[in-house]
């Protein structure tokens, strides 16, 4: 039965007649052409910065830090094994970089709090196994976690899984529909507004930002959370996609849990980035990520569009964690 299963999901691999990485969803790969952004104002490396209402203080290289970056709300969360909130010099980055300490994370990379623990160390597993590699060859975090993973021991990796599956998933992502968005440039895989009152069309897109760019680009609060703007109707769409059965996919509260908050080892959905999610949608259809997960999913991706993706995306973002 199982070599059945595998032979059939091996089949719809190699004749899907499913998207062109010519079609990639450029913007959930914080991808825009032409990309520029204005000049940033100087500031003192040196200067000490806060947050408001916090007493504590860091300049920009601790906050940046790769092997000890800046711990804003220390009280949040258990103690960080020295993995999440040390990395391992030279060769791996402390995870509460990128994740954050909360594992909240940010759009160019993913929200890790609340994973089940077996999911986070077979992902960390896939990515040493080089069988999570992204449609945007120039993705750099995808890289990144490859080499982290190879350079991690299994006991780091799952002191890493054991404290991330710990927290609980929270609020973090407000989707918002509309027909237009501030101008955005993109930085570090961020779509940020353009100074001024300047508006361009959604298209069909998701535009995911920070509600406070400083905050999130300069300080990394890991209290200041994003806003996801989504066409308009596309909630909707997706709701069907995900809820009812389709001759395109089927439902995801099947294996996500009906308030696609998880159940047992597959990850909770509710409330994630959008952009996230779309990428790994089409890194599944397209072969670019494989392994377990990705063929129980590739009946579910291998008949999506872009744009029922995008719906999907938009509509699980939308549910309350």
């Amino acid at each position: 039965m199982q070599k059945t299963l595998l032979t059939a999901l091996f089949l719809v691999l190699i004749f899907n007649p499913c998207l062109t990485a010519a079609d990639r969803p450029d913007w959930a790969y914080g991808i825009q052409t032409p990309s520029t952004r204005p000049d940033a104002p100087k500031s003192d490396p040196d200067a000490l910065l806060h947050l408001p209402g916090n007493n504590l203080a860091f300049t920009r290289a601790q906050i940046s830090s790769r092997f000890a970056p800046s711990d804003w709300y220390p009280g949040d969360h258990l103690s960080m094994p020295a993995i999440v909130a040390n990395g391992q010099k030279p060769d791996v980055w402390a995870c509460a970089l990128c994740h954050y300490p909360n594992g909240k994370g940010r759009p160019e990379n993913a929200s890790v709090a609340g994973y089940p623990r077996q999911y986070f160390i077979q992902q960390m597993h896939e990515f040493r196994d080089g069988n999570r590699l992204s449609s945007d060859p120039n993705k750099a975090n995808t890289k990144y976690m490859m080499a982290y993973a190879k350079a991690m021991t299994d006991e780091q990796i799952e002191a890493a899984a054991n404290y991330f599956s710990a927290m609980k998933w929270t609020p973090w992502i407000k989707v918002v529909e509309t027909a237009t968005v501030p101008k955005m440039y993109t930085s570090g895989g961020m779509f940020f507004p353009w100074p001024g009152d300047q508006k361009e069309p959604i298209g069909n897109r998701i535009i995911e930002t920070p509600i406070n760019g400083e905050a999130t680009e300069v300080l990394r609060d890991p209290h200041s959370g994003f806003i996801a703007y989504a066409p308009i109707g596309s909630i909707e769409k997706g709701k069907k996609l995900v809820t009812e059965e389709t001759s395109k996919t089927v439902k995801c509260g099947v294996c996500h849990g009906a308030d696609l908050k998880g159940m047992g080892p597959v990850p909770g959905i509710a409330g994630r980035s959008p952009s996230y999610v779309v990428r790994q949608l089409f890194d599944m259809q397209q072969g670019k990520r494989k392994g377990l997960w990705t063929a129980l999913m590739m009946p579910v991706v291998s008949k999506l569009t872009n744009e029922d993706m995008l719906n999907i995306a938009a509509y699980t973002a939308s549910r309350e964690p």
